[in-house]
C-alpha cells in the first residue's frame, strides 16, 4: 500500500520510496522490507506499529545506515532534506547521525555507560559533532539535560544506577537532543518503564515537538502509546506497509484483522479518543 499524502500544509522532511531490505549469511537470504513508502513531516509525529518480526526496528536502522553492510542489502531511497542517505559514504553518514537524525532505543541501560557520570555522557555526543571544547560541551551537557526535565545539579553527577528508569531514559533523550536533530528515531522508548514514567516520557515528547518542531518515527507495538502521541499511524505486516491514517481512523473503521488486533479494537469497545485520553492519564 502506498503512503498517504502528507496535509498540505506540512513540509515534508523525510521521503521514504520502495525501501526494501535483504539479509543474506552466504547460503541463505531473508526479505526483511519489501519496497514500502512513507513519509515524515517537520514537526510530525508518525506511529510505526507491526508484530514482532514485521520490520519496525530494521526500518529505523536502516534510516540511519546502521544495517551491517557485509549481510544486508538495502535498496530504495530514503530522501532526508532533499537528498538520497542511501547514497551517503560512512563519512557522511557521520555527519547525518546524531546531528540531523538521532535514536533511541528501549534499554538505556545498554545504551548508557555504567562507569561514567550522565552529564559527561551527555557532552562526549556534543564532543563528536561540534568542533568545541570540553568544558563548553558540558555546558550544553547541562542545557540537554534541562531540556528533558533534568535541571538539579545531581542528575548531570549521577551515574547511571543512581538514577531510575524513566531518568535514565531522559538522559539517553537528552544525548539524542543534545544536537538539535530534525527528526527522531524512537524505537519502543516507553517498553522497559512503568506506568507513571511511561506517560511522563510521551508529555515530554509531546512537548518538546511543540517547542522545537521535532519530528518523530515513534516505533511502538502499544496501542495506548500511538494514540496518546502519533498524528499518524503506520500499519506494518512482514515487512509490508499493510494501511495507515490516524489512529481514530484505524481504530475504529480498519478493513484488516491484523490492524483491529494490533489497536485493539476487537476486545474493546472504547473509542479512540477515549483510548488516547486515557493513555495520557496513566
Amino acid at each position: 500500500m502506498r503512503a498517504a499524502v502528507l496535509p498540505v500544509s506540512m513540509e515534508l522532511l523525510l521521503k521514504v520510496r520502495e525501501l526494501a531490505v535483504e539479509f543474506c549469511d552466504g547460503t541463505t537470504s531473508y526479505s526483511a522490507l519489501h519496497g514500502i513508502d512513507f513519509e515524515v513531516g517537520r514537526g510530525e509525529i508518525v506511529g510505526l506499529m507491526g508484530e514482532s518480526g514485521s520490520g519496525k526496528s530494521t526500518t529505523a536502522l536502516s534510516l540511519l545506515g546502521l544495517l551491517p553492510s557485509d549481510s544486508a542489502r538495502t535498496s530504495g531511497s530514503v530522501i532526508f532534506r532533499g537528498r538520497d542517505l542511501l547514497l551517503l559514504n560512512e563519512r557522511a553518514w557521520r555527519n547525518v547521525r546524531g546531528s540531523q537524525i538521532s535514536l533511541v532505543f528501549q534499554e538505556p541501560e545498554i545504551a548508557l555507560s555504567p562507569v561514567m557520570r550522565a552529564g559527561d555522557q551527555v557532552a562526549e555526543v556534543i564532543r563528536a559533532h561540534r568542533n568545541c571544547g570540553w568544558q563548553r560541551c558540558r555546558d550544553e551537557a547541562v542545557a540537554a539535560l534541562a531540556r528533558v526535565g533534568l535541571k538539579d545539579d545531581r542528575f548531570f553527577h549521577s551515574y547511571p544506577h543512581q538514577l531510575s528508569g524513566g531518568q535514565r531514559q531522559r538522559v539517553v533523550l537528552a544525548q539524542a537532543l543534545a544536537c538539535e536533530p530534525a527528526l527522531l528515531l524512537a524505537d519502543e522508548p516507553t517498553a522497559s518503564l512503568d506506568a507513571r514514567s511511561q506517560a511522563e516520557f510521551l508529555e515530554l515528547l509531546r512537548q518538546l515537538r511543540a517547542e522545537t518542531g521535532l519530528a518523530v518515527l515513534l516505533i511502538s507495538h502499544s496501542a495506548e502509546v500511538q494514540a496518546s502521541l502519533a498524528d499518524r499511524v503506520v500499519i506494518l505486516k512482514e515487512g509490508r506497509i499493510l494501511e495507515e491514517g490516524t489512529f481514530e481512523a484505524l481504530y475504529e473503521a480498519s478493513a484488516h484483522a491484523y490492524t483491529r488486533k494490533l489497536l485493539g479494537a476487537t476486545r474493546t469497545r472504547i473509542s479512540a479518543a477515549e483510548l488516547g485520553s486515557a493513555a495520557q492519564k496513566l
